[in-house]
């Protein structure tokens, strides 16, 4: 598999995309980096289209399917896509409108949504959806090419982790030394409240474990040396910022967001971002226990064990 490596706009800094070809002789892509001229300069260089018969997107976050059309208008290439990034899409102004009254119910105004909304716009958070796609969780031919997958919410309610031969594709669930944001967003099953980022990570924690052994090609940063170090990492990580949430884990997240930056952060999207980290944290300080089961049954609490206990 061969990694290739395009700079995006955003935070995230570079962003990995992937070639291999399959069981049919067919060239496939994962994943295509963001919509941008340098992005599609790399790819033309780095793919060659006329073989392309396969994309795999991820999650469908800007950095990794932006391309997808551009894909789509310059190859014969099938695209797929996870089933509830299916949702996202076709509801689009739908969930846009449920971010916004869940950003209400934590106390930011509808001044602060707009702003975000007009921020998502500015930046291109969401690009156009695909032409055509199929579902990659409900494609039986998926098998026969030897491409299988993982559902890993967490980050996002729509994550997949793909599996070719030794390698695991692993978009933004595996990253090196980086904090993933698990981002607020409505429940898109039902769209009745939000989705529970903090609930769907516990669970994915245990999928992960079955990824020991396989090389991993994370979706940023060049290389992730192994499964449990990513893992611990980001438990770690939790661990040390919830202790420091504690003392404000009864103010309203729109207050603990006035603690934290005191107006220093004007941006809307960076705002929203260390929202949906707040309220992933403040979920596991509510029940700690739920991460140190899936932590026990993959065998890593022993090495959080110290961390975990002056957190409780």
């Amino acid at each position: 598999m061969q990694q290739h490596t395009v700079q995006t706009p955003y935070i995230v800094g570079e962003a990995h995309f992937y070639s291999i070809g399959l069981n049919d002789g067919g060239l496939a892509l994962f994943d295509t980096g963001p919509s941008t001229p340098e992005a599609v300069e790399c790819l033309r260089e780095c793919v060659d289209l006329a073989r392309l018969k396969y994309l795999f997107i991820t999650h469908c976050h800007v950095d990794h399917y932006g391309l997808a059309n551009f894909v789509l208008e310059n190859s014969a290439a099938e695209v797929y896509i996870p089933r509830t990034d299916s949702i996202k899409l076709k509801r689009h102004i739908e969930r846009v409108a449920c971010i916004g009254a869940l950003l209400n119910y934590y106390g930011f105004s509808d001044d602060f949504a707009g702003r975000l909304r007009a921020s998502f716009d500015r930046n291109k958070i969401f690009p156009v959806s695909p032409e055509r796609y199929r579902i990659a969780e409900e494609s039986s031919e998926l098998q026969d090419l030897g491409v299988s997958w993982l559902a890993c919410p967490g980050h996002t309610q729509s994550d997949l982790v793909y599996l070719v031969g030794e390698y695991a594709v692993t978009g933004d669930i595996l990253l090196r030394n980086i904090f993933q944001a698990p981002l607020l967003d409505t429940d898109l099953e039902t769209f009745e409240g939000r989705f529970r980022n903090y609930e769907a990570y516990s669970a994915t924690l245990i999928k992960l474990a079955q990824l020991r052994g396989k090389r991993i090609m994370p979706g940023h940063r060049q290389f992730v040396g192994s499964v449990d170090e990513a893992i611990l990492f980001y438990v770690k990580t939790l661990l040390e910022r919830a202790t420091q949430l504690l003392p404000l884990k009864r103010l309203a997240v729109n207050e603990i967001i006035d603690r934290l930056f005191r107006g220093r952060h004007d941006d809307p999207f960076f705002v929203y971002l260390k929202i949906s980290e707040i309220v992933f944290m403040l979920d596991f300080i509510e029940n700690p226990a739920l991460l140190k089961t899936s932590l026990d049954q993959i065998g890593l609490f022993d090495q959080v064990c110290e961390l975990y206990s002056a957190f409780v």
